[in-house]
């Protein structure tokens, strides 16, 4: 079962708590067992462009969709057993520990 897993960032957050792993760790980890399908970092939120198709007429704006001091930071692409093995590999991810991680079944369009 595939899973996007969103690591999400949150620069007001203050954790003195330490991290399971470090990011190296992690993807090195995930990767070797064949977790980890894909993922990346992303570009800071001031960078991105928000699009929008309203009555017709296109609207693009700069930065995040929305209002908040949380951004997303980057993305993986599981493979797990289920939702519960998910979690378990989410947990020792270190924005785990300093943001947030966000998980989501991929729901296929059998087109």
């Amino acid at each position: 079962m595939r899973f996007l897993m969103l690591v999400i960032a949150d620069p007001t957050l203050d954790s003195s708590e330490e991290p399971v792993l470090t990011i190296e760790e992690w993807v090195d980890e995930t990767a070797a067992s064949g977790i980890n399908l894909d993922g990346d970092r992303l570009e800071p939120a001031e960078k991105a462009k928000t699009v929008r198709r309203r009555n017709g007429s296109v609207h693009v704006t700069d930065g995040p969709f929305a209002e908040t001091r949380e951004v997303i930071a980057g993305f993986d692409i599981l493979e797990c057993r289920d939702m519960d093995h998910a979690v378990e590999v989410a947990t020792r991810h270190p924005m785990a520990t300093h943001g947030t991680i966000e998980l989501r079944a991929l729901w296929p369009l059998d087109l």
